[in-house]
């Protein structure tokens, strides 16, 4: 007899249902169990068995999969959560940059500065170096014309000095 053909009474007699409302003085549904277990049919069992699975395991496929998309989301957000998270963190960093750009260009400016004032200097010592060389030159030029000078003066000396007669 197939469980279609069995009537609902006997169904529910197989299950371990009572035919009437429970009292409190009713035995525990847990009694009967074993002793009703050699009338329950392999089959019966086999059939509700693969009806309950036919059932319920679609809908148990069709959410493990929204599940599993589920977790690649979540996955790609934490992803996308840690990205911008850095990006603030980049954020905060970036007061310190502009001042570490505000101080580079303090010392840039500094720097051009003193190349400035070193070509200046270079200019200046360029410039005395030319005047002291020039200087120089005409002093060796004074000296070298007084010493002609004396030179002359000496061979003029020479030949104004009175000279012996010859005697012959």
């Amino acid at each position: 007899m197939s469980v279609a053909e069995r009537s609902e009474e006997e169904v529910l007699v197989a299950a371990g249902t009572p035919l009437r409302p429970l009292d409190p003085s009713d035995a525990s549904p847990d009694e009967g169990v074993v002793k009703d277990l050699p009338l329950i049919d392999e089959k019966a069992v086999e059939q509700l068995t693969e009806g309950l699975l036919s059932h319920y395991l679609p809908d148990l496929q069709r959410s493990k999969s929204a599940l599993q998309e589920l977790t690649q989301n979540q996955v790609v957000l934490l992803e996308t959560l840690e990205q911008e998270i850095s990006k603030f963190k980049e954020c905060n960093t970036i007061p310190e940059i502009d001042a570490l750009f505000s101080e580079a260009k303090h010392y840039h400016s500094k720097l051009v500065n003193i190349r400035n004032e070193m070509m200046m200097l270079h200019e200046k010592t360029t410039k005395l170096k030319k005047r002291a060389l020039k200087l120089q030159q005409k002093k060796q030029k004074e000296e070298l014309e007084r010493e002609q000078q004396r030179e002359k003066e000496l061979e003029r000396e020479k030949q104004l000095t009175a000279k012996p007669a010859r005697r012959t």
